[in-house]
């Protein structure tokens, strides 16, 4: 079928398929993060729960190291703020991306006379 197209066709499904494949690396990414997001929401919310002098222990490389509540809680709180801060670039990424992917998927049903476009490879 694509030897019957126009090299411009062609191109643009080309583009649609690498779009498709960004969405899908981007949404990985994003479940990703969101993992971590919530691993350390949950993790300041027990180490608000344990006394100030419960004995903490965090992980450097394959170690374990001990350390005290404040100074961990604030590496959480700063790494969250860095989830958080990347997560909504990963979301406006995904927002251009998606948006880019549908004004092609048009402009190639209209090329193609309104017939469907290929999904996927």
């Amino acid at each position: 079928m694509s030897a019957e197209l126009p090299p411009q066709i062609q191109n643009q499904v080309a583009q649609l398929q690498q779009l498709q494949q960004q969405a899908q690396a981007l949404a990985v990414q994003r479940s990703q993060l969101e993992l971590s997001l919530n691993e350390a929401n949950q993790t300041l919310a027990e180490l608000d729960k344990l006394d100030e002098k419960a004995v903490i222990f965090k992980t450097v490389g394959t170690i374990l190291v001990r350390s005290n509540k404040d100074q961990v809680k604030e590496e959480l709180a700063e790494k969250k703020e860095t989830f958080d801060v990347r997560l909504k670039s990963l979301q406006r990424q995904e927002e251009r991306v998606q948006t880019r992917f549908q004004q092609l998927q048009q402009q190639l049903q209209k090329a193609l006379g309104g017939g469907t476009v290929p999904q996927g490879s």
